[in-house]
């Protein structure tokens, strides 16, 4: 059973990559990022239904193999993504890349093995999860703000951060929901909130060109640059359960890593990775 938990779980994060490469390739090839837009294209509402799937397999895997084993393999999901993105791109993922991915994933997975489990009830008063949703939306605000005065992979990893503090939040309250019994339906109705932003603001992040074509001119590959999808990916997947840990620790009354040293040395190369990531060569595609 062991065995199949890490192999579904695996296979959900294939779904995982799936679903975000897709969507960052109709995200980066929409003149108008806008989720009106993205509705009407059927790779990016394929990409959707794929991450369906991959959080379907991952519950899955959760519920029949052990949360240490199965939580980091979830981590591998952007060695996933690359190749994948860059095949859709026209090009193969370069070793700098999947060396930075790898170290991202490593200190994931580090992160995700340290969290202690608690059997205790998470329970959200209704002061905490405003609390929460205001704080969030300041975050999510000021690195937007910050990122309309930025460019290529700056731009990218702010648009990401945003997206990830979004998605933190709401994994926080799908938590309570999920092992709070009891909890209180207007919970259920704020899901949408923060989830409905966070898809927005990612999809903007995937959006965000790799150079300015402003002028229209070509660089002298003859290719245009489709931008840093590696970092949007890596800072989302850092950002978001570093959010929702940050939240259950202030508001659930749930524990921090207990190895503090090991736990800032697994976010360090998380955040070298992601950084490493933002000096390769960004994803490209062929001119029309």
């Amino acid at each position: 059973m062991i065995a199949l938990a890490v192999g579904v779980a695996l296979l959900g994060s294939l779904f995982f990559a799936l679903g975000a490469a897709f969507q960052q390739h109709e995200a980066a090839g929409s003149a108008e990022p806008r989720l009106r837009v993205l509705l009407r294209r059927p790779l990016w509402l394929a990409g959707g239904a794929a991450g369906v799937v991959g959080a379907a397999l991952h519950i899955f895997a959760l519920s029949i193999g052990p949360l240490t084993l199965v939580q980091p393999m979830g981590m591998a999901s952007l060695l996933f993504a690359l190749p994948i993105a860059a095949a859709l791109h026209g090009r193969s993922p370069r070793r700098e890349e999947l060396a930075a991915a790898f170290l991202v994933c490593i200190g994931l997975m580090g992160l995700a093995l340290l969290v202690p489990r608690t059997a205790q009830t998470p329970q959200l008063t209704e002061s905490g999860a405003v609390t929460m949703l205001a704080g969030t939306a300041l975050a999510a605000a000021a690195c937007f703000g910050i990122a309309q005065r930025s460019a290529g992979a700056a731009r990218t990893a702010l648009l990401a951060v945003a997206a990830g503090v979004m998605y933190g939040a709401t994994a926080t309250i799908t938590h309570v929901l999920v092992e709070g019994p009891g909890a209180d339906l207007w919970l259920l109705a704020a899901v949408p909130v923060p989830a409905v932003a966070a898809l927005m603001l990612l999809q903007r992040a995937y959006a965000t060109p790799a150079r300015s074509h402003a002028s229209g001119a070509r660089d002298p590959r003859g290719e245009l640059g489709s931008g840093h999808f590696a970092v949007a990916f890596a800072t989302l997947q850092v950002t978001d359960p570093l959010t929702a840990v940050t939240w259950g620790a202030l508001l659930l009354d749930e524990p921090l890593p207990s190895h503090a040293t090991a736990a800032v040395v697994a976010a360090l190369l998380a955040g070298a990775g992601t950084v490493a990531l933002a000096r390769t060569t960004p994803l490209t595609r062929q001119t029309p």
